[in-house]
């Protein structure tokens, strides 16, 4: 994966109307996740990250590995959530998880489909189902993209997340999810029927 630098600072006062000044100033509220934990459960780092930073994370198909810089102190980390305001789409928080060498984590991948399926060059229409593929490793073994071969996918036929496999990597994202399939065009119709009368 490739790796970004993203800068914050540590928020003492935590809450609605702390968070509504932040965004007002430039900033997004923030949490990271990491191996800290109290009754079983994960304790949150909250801190404030400029959105001038953050944008080129949030507005990208890539995924990145985060080098946060919290008040000097270095984390490395992936974005695990993010809220945005339900009618401005403005970033509201983000959440971040921090990761290690050989600790797993799950991680949508973006799917790229290589060659010019025979489905395609018989007239049909490729049909992309799903952008990205949920993938379990280590973070240093998940690759940028999921390269799919779809040279001899057939008109009718799919490509499901079940008939995928990738070295080191175990896909989560279920195994009867169609990833896509090429779709029959009035196009690819007249010219099936167009060879049948010739075979005729």
């Amino acid at each position: 994966m490739k790796q970004i630098q993203i800068s914050g600072k540590k928020r003492e006062i935590i809450g609605k109307k702390a968070s509504k000044e932040l965004r007002k100033e430039g900033l997004i509220p923030c949490n990271l996740y990491g191996e800290v934990k109290e009754n079983g459960k994960p304790v949150a780092l909250a801190f404030a990250s400029p959105m001038a930073e953050l944008r080129k994370l949030v507005y990208t198909p890539h995924i990145y590995v985060v080098e946060l810089t919290i008040d000097g102190e270095k984390h490395l980390a992936v974005m695990k959530e993010i809220q945005f305001h339900p009618t401005t789409d403005a970033v509201l928080h983000i959440d971040f998880y921090e990761v290690n060498e050989t600790k797993p984590i799950v991680m949508g991948v973006p799917v790229k489909h290589t060659g010019l399926a025979q489905g395609v060059r018989d007239g049909g229409r490729m049909n992309m189902s799903i952008r990205k593929i949920n993938v379990k490793a280590p973070y240093s073994h998940i690759p940028e993209t999921l390269e799919i071969d779809v040279t001899n996918l057939r008109i009718g036929k799919s490509i499901k997340v079940g008939d995928l496999s990738f070295e080191g990597l175990e896909l989560v994202t279920p195994k009867e999810v169609v990833v896509c399939s090429i779709k029959a065009t009035r196009n690819s119709v007249a010219s099936a029927a167009s060879e049948e009368e010739d075979e005729e």
